[in-house]
Formats: C-alpha cells, structure tokens, sequence
C-alpha cells in the first residue's frame, strides 16, 4: 500500500500541472493505477493523468531534425499498455482471427550483418528465438491496426494506437533530460535494450553497440527493465513501436493537443522508441523514425491505447 501511495505522489511530483480528472464511467479511474479489461490475452494497461510537456528536442550529434520545432502539447488522461504488445498477445488475435502471418520481414543477413528482406520470416519466425513474453515483431502498422480493432471488439472498449504525442508525454514521464533516466548514456544498459556488448558478440561489425552488456542480443522479454516514473516498461529500446500518426519531416503540422497527425500523403507511419538494433540515438525519447505501414521488421512492434 504505501509503494502504491509513492508512486502516485510520485507522479504528482512529476507532474505538477497534471489533470487528475476522472473518466465518467461507473468505476472511475485513479492515475497510475493499473487494469486488465479481460484475463490471459488482454494487455496490462495504465491511466496516465494529462498534462502539458514540451514535444522535441535539439538535435545531438547525428540527430536527425525531424524532432524540431519544440512545442508545447497539452493533452488528457488515457490509458496506455504497460508493455509492449507481446508475441503471446499477438498470437492469440492471430488464432482468433485468422489474420495471416504475412512474410518478407527486415531480419539482419548473418554474412553481411545488415538488415535485409527475408520472404520466409514472419512474427513467428523473426530471426531469433523469442518466449511468448517478448515483444512481438515483424508485424505492420497495418496488423497493429487490425489488432486494437480484435481487441475493441473482444473486450467491448475502444482500443487504437497511441499518436505521435501521447506516446513522447508517456516516455518521458514528466523528466526534460537527454534519456528518461538521467544525462549519462553510460549506464543505458541498466534501463534499456538496445545495441550492446551481447549484440557485439553476435554482430562483428556493429559500431553502434555500447560498451556495456544489457544481457540481450535481441529483444527482451517485457518488463526485463526498470518502469519509468509512470509506470510504464520499455518505452525505449526493445522494438520500435508503431504509432498513429503520418509521418512529416518536422513538428510544423503536428496537433498541440494530443491527437494524431493524419495529413501529407500518408505513405509513411511514425516508429518510436528505437529498439533491440539501435545505439543510443534510438534510446531518446524525442528520437523518430518512418516506415511504410505494410512494411514488416523484426525490430519494430508496438503498444496500445485505450479511450473510456
């Protein structure tokens, strides 16, 4: 009871202009607090309170400056998966509803140690040995999409993919450092999963791993690594994780309220979060990537979303 009581002050600490505000469903809610909407197949989620943050960053060395201009968001409470979805997730959906494996997922040639199309790998095959708690892989923004609208329908909620901006609010957790634990990226193998010394030993020619050993040389099961201030795992390295939004070369367009941005051509889908491949430009919370929704990749997955 009272680690419950730290965390919540704790969020308020984090937080100070947070909107602690209560759904109008007949259980209300309490920030921070976590759920299940049924057992086994449906992910741990957790309420976040609203609030306003800065989206963005200054690039940093090779940075891309797509994360530019800083801006002011302010957006709601809503709930956000605890965890990454995860391969047993994702694997009852399939059986439930038939969605196909799919196939020619991105996985990494062991000759050249580059990633590569391989028609064969699929979510079930992504290059790798996986338990059913790992995150799952090699599955589109276009299969992340079908998933929310099984699980809609399954649990009677409204469930969707995170935008652009409550995805950053949420990684961040109220912190403004260079990564969510701190400035030092020295001791980013104690808080994330990303290109390491156990990656190095598999892949030679990798120069983007770090010089510490995170235990992983793919992805780690969900939960492997400590929570941010909000309770949630994983937020950076693991997977890239699909979001809503189109992608746009900076933030000029982007909402200011949380919403997604859904203009420009859509040929694009926004990645967060880098993943089990990255160095450290993937391990910052304004860090972004775009990829082509029917595109698979056995870096990238995703989380979830959910509206009262």
């Amino acid at each position: 009871m009272l680690h419950a009581r730290l965390i919540v002050l704790g969020l308020l600490l984090w937080l100070p202009s947070a909107a602690m505000a209560q759904p109008s469903s007949a259980q209300p809610k309490t920030a921070g607090k976590e759920f299940r909407d049924c057992a086994d197949v449906c992910p741990r989620m957790v309420r976040l309170p609203g609030g306003t943050y800065q989206m963005g960053a200054i690039p940093v060395g090779s940075e891309r400056h797509n994360i530019q201009p800083v801006h002011a968001v302010t957006l709601g409470p809503f709930d956000i998966g605890k965890y990454e979805v995860t391969r047993g997730e994702y694997a009852a959906f399939v059986k439930d509803s038939g969605r196909p494996a799919g196939g020619n997922c991105e996985t990494i040639s062991p000759k050249t140690e580059i990633l590569t199309h391989e028609a064969s790998a699929t979510w079930q095959t992504p290059g790798f040995a996986q338990t059913d708690r790992d995150p799952v892989v090699c599955v589109s923004w276009e299969d992340a999409k079908a998933y929310v609208a099984w699980l809609s329908k399954k649990t009677g909620k409204h469930y969707r993919l995170l935008s652009e901006s409550e995805w950053e609010y949420a990684a961040r957790a109220g912190t403004t450092t260079h990564y969510w634990w701190g400035e030092d990226p020295s001791v980013k193998c104690k808080y994330a999963n990303g290109a390491d010394l156990s990656a190095k030993q598999q892949y030679k020619t990798w120069v983007r791993a770090s010089a510490c050993d995170d235990g992983f040389a793919h992805t780690a099961p969900v939960g492997s690594f400590p929570a941010n201030a909000f309770g949630l795992h994983d937020m950076v390295g693991n997977v890239w994780e699909w979001v809503e939004d189109c992608y746009a070369d900076d933030y000029v367009p982007q909402p200011r309220d949380g919403a997604p941005y859904t203009g420009g051509d859509c040929k694009d889908r926004v990645n967060r979060g880098g993943s089990w491949y990255n160095g450290m430009d993937g391990m910052r919370p304004a860090s972004r990537d775009n990829t082509d929704p029917t595109d698979h990749a056995n870096k990238v997955g995703f989380r979830v979303a959910r509206d009262d």
